[in-house]
């Protein structure tokens, strides 16, 4: 009966009726009975995919999609389907060039995104559980930017990213909607804009919603889902459903740009968070040098090795986004006043492949066909390709790096930025006993990882040297390598070597390699010095011309 419920409110969607009568049947729908799908993944070759649960137990659909319902309704589609080559799969200067030449509206843009997350959200057999909030607001502040255009009011100079749809993770603080890392905790977590969230305002970018995570970035449970939160439920994977890993804590950011719900998204990351769900849905994903992109204002793990950073389709809109989110931030000490020029036009100018000295490691080539294709098809494009192995380091003690610094970081987010009349705890001990009052609604997979941040023991002394130690360990990793052969990155899979990239302070980029006999998608990921950014994106921007190698989840064209 609710499978029924949910295809009737679908069809009522899509047959865009708005009358009273329609808007309040939409109140009757009921989360799904995922019991079949949970048996289903029982025996999964992946145990962390062997799933409790799939749909939220505590997220109210209606309350994310009714407020904008009769605004979404109003888009027919035919209008829909005409406005796909115009918008889906294109890059910003495309969508922006068809918006000058008033083939395209800031409305129908957003209204385009939203029909897409309405059509496939709504769908109990296509939901990816990824939208999680909406900006109640987006509709009515695209339809003002029409006005300002046909009046000529608009900014003589703007920012590529003006008037674009944006998805930002949900432990980016953001004004009129709630922060929550995807723990119940913070459920009523309401604050004012991050740092980031307020460069994108002012280079104006629309804010369109929020996105399902890893709770609290992944550091709850061990050996857990990826993409899951108590919040958001199960982030499902567009190329397999139940199939395929999200990647994570990304994993919102990451499934709904594959699924082309908004131009762009935001991720953070710790160790792997961007690069993970950005290789395993196929898109881009930047971890930029620490520093380049302010951390204020957003829920932490650890204020040594966090970092927020740009995920999108190409890599044109991905230097657009993370120029659109540069600045100095005073509150965030990390935070640099450099310019670093060149991210903006990295995107429009590839370097020549023939002029790349890439280094290959020896152990990935041995152990996976498609890096090793990719490789062979580098050196024919012209790239001048070292093949080594990388030198063994020790990383002991990163874990406790982010014990200690969540168990520090946390209480002083909270302390900044939560209000203690509507956030009931200020510590990872107050987490733990939350949690504890409902564990199967609140952690049905257990909270191992936090109880081990209470157990740590870790002096301050000691934390320091194992930071230092770990830096010097990561640059080891790479830079044996890169300053005896002056090579410009590193080549790498996924999020292989993440963690090495972390505590080295590097930036890396992945972007689509391929896509393995079973069509899980596998990225090829460019790693590089601090700062190394812009020479990166140019580096990616011609494999990506070269190669093209995305390719769309099929049943979300």
């Amino acid at each position: 009966m609710k499978k029924l419920i949910g295809l009737f409110l679908l069809g009522l969607l899509l047959s865009c009726k708005t009358d009273t009568t329609t808007k309040e049947s939409i109140v009757l729908w009921e989360p799904y009975n995922d019991s079949a799908q949970v048996a289903a993944n029982a025996d999964h070759d992946i145990s962390r995919m062997r799933y409790k649960l799939i749909q939220s137990k505590v997220l109210d659909k209606n309350a994310i999609f009714l407020p904008l319902y009769d605004e979404v309704v109003k888009m027919k589609e035919e209008e829909y389907e005409a406005l796909k080559p115009l918008i889906l799969e294109q890059d910003i200067f495309s969508i922006r060039n068809s918006i000058e030449q008033d083939k395209l509206t800031y409305e129908q843009l957003v209204l385009f995104y939203l029909y897409r997350i309405y059509k496939y959200e709504l769908n109990n057999e296509t939901t990816l559980n990824t939208v999680i909030a909406l900006n109640e607001e987006v509709v009515s502040a695209a339809r003002k930017l029409d006005e300002q255009k046909r009046e000529g009011r608009l900014p003589d100079v703007r920012h590529p990213i003006f008037g674009m749809p944006i998805l930002l993770k949900d432990n980016i603080n953001t004004a009129g909607m709630k922060t929550t890392a995807g723990s119940i905790a913070l459920m009523n977590n309401e604050v004012d804009d991050s740092f980031i969230v307020e460069r994108l305002k002012e280079n104006g970018a629309l804010i369109l919603g929020k996105v399902n995570l890893s709770e609290w970035a992944y550091f709850l449970c061990s050996g857990c889902p990826v993409g899951y939160s108590a919040v958001g439920g199960q982030t499902l994977n567009p190329y397999g459903r139940r199939i395929f890993e999200t990647g994570g804590s990304s994993s919102g950011s990451g499934t709904s740009i594959a699924a082309n719900y908004a131009v762009a998204a935001v991720g953070t990351e710790t160790s792997g968070s961007i690069l993970s769900p950005s290789s395993q849905n196929s898109v881009v994903g930047l971890k930029p040098t620490i520093g380049i992109l302010s951390r204020s204002g957003i829920v932490p793990i650890s204020s040594t090795l966090d970092t927020p950073g740009p995920m999108t389709k190409n890599v044109l809109d991905n230097a657009i986004l993370l120029s659109a989110m540069k600045g100095y931030d005073a509150a965030d000490s990390k935070s640099v006043k450099e310019e670093y020029p060149g991210i903006l036009s990295a995107g429009l100018n590839p370097e020549p492949l023939k002029t790349l000295k890439l280094g290959a490691m020896t152990t990935l080539i041995e152990r996976d066909s498609i890096y090793r294709e990719t490789i062979e098809e580098l050196k024919q494009a012209g790239v001048e390709i070292i093949e080594f192995t990388p030198p063994e380091v020790k990383m002991d003690g990163f874990l406790s790096i982010l014990n200690v610094d969540m168990r520090n970081d946390l209480p002083a987010y909270l302390n900044s930025y939560s209000n203690p009349e509507s956030v009931k705890i200020s510590s990872i001990s107050d987490a733990v006993d939350f949690n504890n009052k409902d564990s199967s609604i609140r952690i049905p997979y257990g909270q191992a990882l936090f109880e081990g941040i209470l157990a740590d023991s870790t002096t301050v002394e000691g934390l320091e040297e194992i930071k230092s130690n770990l830096e010097k360990s990561g640059r080891l990793f790479f830079d044996t390598a890169m300053d005896k052969y002056n090579l410009d990155a590193i080549l790498s899979i996924n999020n292989y070597h993440a963690g090495y990239a972390a505590v080295a302070k590097y930036p890396a980029l992945t972007v689509p390699m391929g896509y393995k006999e079973s069509g899980e998608p596998i990225s090829l990921t460019f790693i590089g010095k601090q700062f190394s950014e812009a020479h990166l994106l140019r580096m990616a921007k011609a494999f990506e011309d070269k190669f093209q190698k995305r390719k769309m989840p099929r049943g979300y064209n």
